[in-house]
Protein backbone atom coordinates (compact mmCIF):
# COMPACT_ATOMS: atom_id res chain seq x y z
CA UNK A 1 0.00 0.00 0.00
CA UNK A 2 1.19 3.75 -1.16
CA UNK A 3 2.87 5.43 1.86
CA UNK A 4 -0.03 7.39 3.93
CA UNK A 5 -2.62 6.07 2.32
CA UNK A 6 -4.36 4.95 5.87
CA UNK A 7 -4.69 9.03 6.88
CA UNK A 8 -5.86 9.39 3.47
CA UNK A 9 -8.74 7.10 3.99
CA UNK A 10 -9.35 9.00 7.00
CA UNK A 11 -9.64 11.88 5.06
CA UNK A 12 -12.20 10.44 2.74
CA UNK A 13 -14.25 9.68 5.41
CA UNK A 14 -13.98 12.83 7.19
CA UNK A 15 -15.07 15.13 3.71
CA UNK A 16 -17.67 13.03 2.84
CA UNK A 17 -19.38 13.83 6.46
CA UNK A 18 -18.61 17.20 5.67
CA UNK A 19 -20.34 17.55 2.53
CA UNK A 20 -23.27 16.18 3.57
CA UNK A 21 -23.58 18.63 6.26
CA UNK A 22 -23.50 20.79 3.62
CA UNK A 23 -25.82 20.00 1.81
CA UNK A 24 -28.28 19.52 4.48
CA UNK A 25 -27.38 23.04 5.57
CA UNK A 26 -28.57 24.53 2.16
CA UNK A 27 -31.46 22.33 2.14
CA UNK A 28 -32.60 23.91 5.30
CA UNK A 29 -32.03 27.47 3.94
CA UNK A 30 -28.69 28.68 5.77
CA UNK A 31 -26.92 30.81 3.36
CA UNK A 32 -23.50 30.12 2.21
CA UNK A 33 -21.69 33.04 3.59
CA UNK A 34 -23.12 32.52 7.04
CA UNK A 35 -22.45 28.82 7.00
CA UNK A 36 -18.90 29.44 6.58
CA UNK A 37 -18.01 31.68 9.04
CA UNK A 38 -19.91 29.30 11.43
CA UNK A 39 -17.58 27.00 9.94
CA UNK A 40 -14.79 29.40 10.39
CA UNK A 41 -15.70 30.24 14.18
CA UNK A 42 -15.37 26.95 15.51
CA UNK A 43 -12.56 25.76 13.40
CA UNK A 44 -10.12 28.67 13.96
CA UNK A 45 -9.95 28.35 17.76
CA UNK A 46 -10.29 24.56 17.37
CA UNK A 47 -7.09 23.83 15.35
CA UNK A 48 -5.36 26.38 17.35
CA UNK A 49 -5.74 24.76 20.32
CA UNK A 50 -4.58 21.65 18.73
CA UNK A 51 -1.28 22.97 17.69
CA UNK A 52 -0.90 24.68 21.72
CA UNK A 53 -1.73 21.06 23.38
CA UNK A 54 0.39 19.07 20.79
CA UNK A 55 3.30 21.90 20.66
CA UNK A 56 3.14 21.62 17.36
CA UNK A 57 2.13 25.08 16.65
CA UNK A 58 5.25 27.59 14.76
CA UNK A 59 5.69 30.73 12.73
CA UNK A 60 7.63 30.62 9.20
CA UNK A 61 7.47 29.38 5.56
CA UNK A 62 4.72 26.39 6.27
CA UNK A 63 2.49 29.36 7.91
CA UNK A 64 2.48 31.17 4.87
CA UNK A 65 1.83 28.95 2.83
CA UNK A 66 -1.58 28.43 5.19
CA UNK A 67 -2.38 31.33 4.52
CA UNK A 68 -2.53 31.54 1.07
CA UNK A 69 -4.45 27.97 1.66
CA UNK A 70 -7.07 30.48 3.31
CA UNK A 71 -7.79 32.28 0.56
CA UNK A 72 -8.09 29.61 -1.95
CA UNK A 73 -10.34 27.34 0.35
CA UNK A 74 -12.71 30.70 0.69
CA UNK A 75 -12.88 30.57 -2.75
CA UNK A 76 -13.49 26.84 -3.13
CA UNK A 77 -16.05 26.32 -0.25
CA UNK A 78 -18.20 29.62 -0.63
CA UNK A 79 -18.94 28.55 -4.45
CA UNK A 80 -19.49 24.79 -3.32
CA UNK A 81 -22.02 25.89 -0.98
CA UNK A 82 -23.58 27.70 -3.22
CA UNK A 83 -23.78 25.41 -5.99
CA UNK A 84 -25.43 23.07 -3.69
CA UNK A 85 -27.93 25.34 -3.35
CA UNK A 86 -29.12 24.30 -6.38
CA UNK A 87 -27.52 21.19 -7.43
CA UNK A 88 -28.13 17.43 -6.23
CA UNK A 89 -25.43 16.19 -3.92
CA UNK A 90 -24.75 13.13 -6.13
CA UNK A 91 -23.81 15.48 -9.05
CA UNK A 92 -22.11 18.16 -7.23
CA UNK A 93 -19.99 16.75 -4.82
CA UNK A 94 -18.62 14.39 -7.61
CA UNK A 95 -17.47 17.79 -9.89
CA UNK A 96 -16.31 19.30 -6.71
CA UNK A 97 -14.11 16.50 -5.46
CA UNK A 98 -12.53 15.87 -9.00
CA UNK A 99 -9.99 18.63 -8.06
CA UNK A 100 -7.57 15.98 -7.34
CA UNK A 101 -6.95 16.09 -11.38
CA UNK A 102 -5.64 19.07 -10.74
CA UNK A 103 -3.88 18.10 -8.28
CA UNK A 104 -2.53 15.61 -9.95
CA UNK A 105 -1.40 17.29 -12.53
CA UNK A 106 0.50 19.82 -10.93
CA UNK A 107 1.97 17.08 -9.04
CA UNK A 108 3.49 15.01 -11.38
CA UNK A 109 4.64 18.78 -13.24
CA UNK A 110 5.79 21.14 -10.66
CA UNK A 111 7.20 18.01 -7.93
CA UNK A 112 8.43 15.78 -10.22
CA UNK A 113 6.06 12.81 -8.83
CA UNK A 114 5.96 9.96 -10.84
CA UNK A 115 3.20 9.09 -13.14
CA UNK A 116 2.73 5.41 -12.92
CA UNK A 117 0.13 2.96 -14.58
CA UNK A 118 -1.66 2.48 -11.55
CA UNK A 119 -2.15 6.38 -11.41
CA UNK A 120 -3.30 6.86 -14.43
CA UNK A 121 -5.63 3.59 -14.16
CA UNK A 122 -7.00 5.45 -11.26
CA UNK A 123 -7.17 8.55 -12.72
CA UNK A 124 -9.29 6.85 -15.62
CA UNK A 125 -11.64 5.13 -13.01
CA UNK A 126 -11.94 8.55 -11.77
CA UNK A 127 -12.76 10.51 -14.85
CA UNK A 128 -15.17 7.93 -15.53
CA UNK A 129 -16.87 7.63 -12.54
CA UNK A 130 -17.39 11.03 -12.63
CA UNK A 131 -19.34 11.09 -16.27
CA UNK A 132 -21.36 8.28 -14.91
CA UNK A 133 -22.50 9.66 -12.25
CA UNK A 134 -23.16 13.33 -14.30
CA UNK A 135 -25.01 11.18 -16.28
CA UNK A 136 -26.98 8.86 -14.66
CA UNK A 137 -29.44 11.10 -13.09
CA UNK A 138 -33.21 10.59 -14.12
CA UNK A 139 -35.83 13.55 -15.68
CA UNK A 140 -37.00 13.62 -12.23
CA UNK A 141 -33.88 14.20 -9.92
CA UNK A 142 -32.70 17.35 -9.58
CA UNK A 143 -29.82 18.91 -11.58
CA UNK A 144 -27.52 21.39 -11.97
CA UNK A 145 -28.32 25.00 -13.14
CA UNK A 146 -25.75 27.01 -15.00
CA UNK A 147 -25.18 29.02 -11.86
CA UNK A 148 -24.45 25.57 -10.23
CA UNK A 149 -21.92 24.31 -13.10
CA UNK A 150 -20.09 27.57 -13.08
CA UNK A 151 -19.58 27.78 -9.40
CA UNK A 152 -18.31 24.09 -8.94
CA UNK A 153 -16.34 24.40 -11.58
CA UNK A 154 -14.62 27.21 -9.83
CA UNK A 155 -14.35 25.61 -6.83
CA UNK A 156 -13.14 22.72 -8.79
CA UNK A 157 -10.01 24.72 -9.79
CA UNK A 158 -9.54 26.62 -6.43
CA UNK A 159 -9.37 23.57 -4.25
CA UNK A 160 -7.13 21.61 -6.75
CA UNK A 161 -4.51 24.59 -6.02
CA UNK A 162 -5.34 24.11 -2.30
CA UNK A 163 -4.50 20.35 -2.15
CA UNK A 164 -1.09 21.10 -3.98
CA UNK A 165 0.14 24.21 -1.79
CA UNK A 166 -0.79 21.87 1.67
CA UNK A 167 2.00 19.40 -0.43
CA UNK A 168 3.76 22.27 -0.66
CA UNK A 169 3.53 22.84 2.98
CA UNK A 170 4.35 19.85 4.06
CA UNK A 171 7.77 19.50 1.77
CA UNK A 172 9.06 22.73 4.31
CA UNK A 173 8.30 20.59 7.28
CA UNK A 174 4.77 22.08 8.33
CA UNK A 175 2.84 20.73 10.48
CA UNK A 176 -0.94 20.45 10.41
CA UNK A 177 -1.54 23.13 12.71
CA UNK A 178 0.94 25.14 11.60
CA UNK A 179 -0.42 24.95 8.44
CA UNK A 180 -3.98 25.09 9.43
CA UNK A 181 -3.85 27.75 11.44
CA UNK A 182 -2.16 29.88 8.86
CA UNK A 183 -5.34 29.18 6.71
CA UNK A 184 -7.58 29.77 9.41
CA UNK A 185 -5.97 33.11 10.09
CA UNK A 186 -6.78 34.54 6.91
CA UNK A 187 -10.13 32.20 6.18
CA UNK A 188 -11.61 33.79 9.62
CA UNK A 189 -11.42 37.48 8.80
CA UNK A 190 -12.41 37.37 5.10
CA UNK A 191 -15.65 35.15 6.16
CA UNK A 192 -16.13 37.85 8.53
CA UNK A 193 -15.74 40.89 6.92
CA UNK A 194 -17.68 39.37 3.32
CA UNK A 195 -20.75 38.53 5.45
CA UNK A 196 -20.73 41.86 7.38
CA UNK A 197 -20.52 43.99 4.04
CA UNK A 198 -23.02 41.67 2.47
CA UNK A 199 -25.99 41.51 5.57
CA UNK A 200 -24.72 44.65 7.69
CA UNK A 201 -24.54 42.32 10.54
CA UNK A 202 -24.88 39.00 11.21
CA UNK A 203 -28.10 37.17 11.69
CA UNK A 204 -27.77 33.37 10.69
CA UNK A 205 -30.51 30.77 11.84
CA UNK A 206 -30.62 29.28 14.92
CA UNK A 207 -29.80 25.73 13.28
CA UNK A 208 -26.82 27.36 11.06
CA UNK A 209 -24.85 27.17 14.49
CA UNK A 210 -25.35 23.05 14.56
CA UNK A 211 -24.37 22.81 10.82
CA UNK A 212 -21.26 25.23 11.16
CA UNK A 213 -19.84 23.42 14.12
CA UNK A 214 -20.70 19.63 12.89
CA UNK A 215 -18.78 20.59 9.49
CA UNK A 216 -15.93 22.78 11.14
CA UNK A 217 -15.23 19.08 13.19
CA UNK A 218 -15.33 17.05 10.53
CA UNK A 219 -13.15 19.09 8.05
CA UNK A 220 -10.39 19.48 11.17
CA UNK A 221 -10.11 16.02 11.54
CA UNK A 222 -10.31 15.28 7.82
CA UNK A 223 -7.38 18.01 7.32
CA UNK A 224 -5.25 17.26 9.93
CA UNK A 225 -4.66 13.45 8.58
CA UNK A 226 -4.66 14.86 5.54
CA UNK A 227 -1.54 17.05 6.01
CA UNK A 228 -0.05 14.16 7.99
CA UNK A 229 -0.70 12.34 4.76
CA UNK A 230 1.37 14.31 2.44
CA UNK A 231 4.18 14.58 5.13
CA UNK A 232 4.80 10.56 4.39
CA UNK A 233 3.65 10.18 0.89
CA UNK A 234 3.03 11.32 -2.89
CA UNK A 235 0.38 14.28 -3.05
CA UNK A 236 -0.56 12.64 -6.62
CA UNK A 237 -1.73 9.36 -4.80
CA UNK A 238 -3.46 10.18 -1.22
CA UNK A 239 -5.36 13.99 -2.22
CA UNK A 240 -7.06 11.61 -4.88
CA UNK A 241 -8.00 8.92 -2.30
CA UNK A 242 -9.10 11.80 -0.02
CA UNK A 243 -11.33 13.56 -2.70
CA UNK A 244 -12.59 9.98 -3.65
CA UNK A 245 -15.52 11.05 -0.63
CA UNK A 246 -18.28 11.41 -2.99
CA UNK A 247 -18.42 7.86 -3.05
CA UNK A 248 -19.48 8.57 0.75
CA UNK A 249 -21.57 11.63 -0.23
CA UNK A 250 -23.55 9.95 -2.82
CA UNK A 251 -24.40 6.73 -0.97
CA UNK A 252 -26.01 9.40 1.86
CA UNK A 253 -27.87 11.00 -1.22
CA UNK A 254 -29.65 8.24 -1.64
CA UNK A 255 -30.12 6.93 1.29
CA UNK A 256 -31.52 9.44 3.61
CA UNK A 257 -32.49 12.53 0.56
CA UNK A 258 -34.10 9.32 -1.73
CA UNK A 259 -31.93 10.43 -4.49
CA UNK A 260 -32.61 7.55 -6.92
CA UNK A 261 -29.83 4.90 -7.37
CA UNK A 262 -29.83 4.52 -11.14
CA UNK A 263 -27.71 0.97 -12.74
CA UNK A 264 -25.34 4.03 -13.75
CA UNK A 265 -24.90 5.80 -11.24
CA UNK A 266 -24.26 1.83 -9.59
CA UNK A 267 -21.27 1.86 -12.05
CA UNK A 268 -19.78 5.16 -11.67
CA UNK A 269 -19.67 4.43 -7.94
CA UNK A 270 -17.99 0.86 -8.82
CA UNK A 271 -15.72 2.86 -10.75
CA UNK A 272 -14.74 5.43 -7.94
CA UNK A 273 -14.18 2.29 -6.06
CA UNK A 274 -11.81 1.04 -8.22
CA UNK A 275 -10.06 4.05 -8.74
CA UNK A 276 -9.57 4.19 -4.91
CA UNK A 277 -7.90 0.61 -5.33
CA UNK A 278 -5.82 1.81 -8.36
CA UNK A 279 -4.20 4.62 -5.86
CA UNK A 280 -3.68 2.64 -2.94
CA UNK A 281 -1.59 0.03 -5.07
CA UNK A 282 0.72 2.80 -6.93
Amino acid sequence: MAEGVELALGTMMFYGLADWVYKRAAASGVQPHHFLLLQAFFFAPGIFLYGLTTGTLVLGVPFAWGMMAGVLIFVALYNFARSLASGAVSIVAPVFRLSFAITVALAVWLLDEPLTGWKLAGLAASLAAVWLLLAGAPASAPRATLSSVLRVLIATVAMGIVSLVYKLAAIAGGSPATVLTGQATVFLPLATLFTLARDHGFHPPPGAWRHGATAAVLLLFGLVMLLAGLARGEASVLVPVAQLSFVVTAGLGFVFLRETLTLRKGFGLAFAIAALICFARS
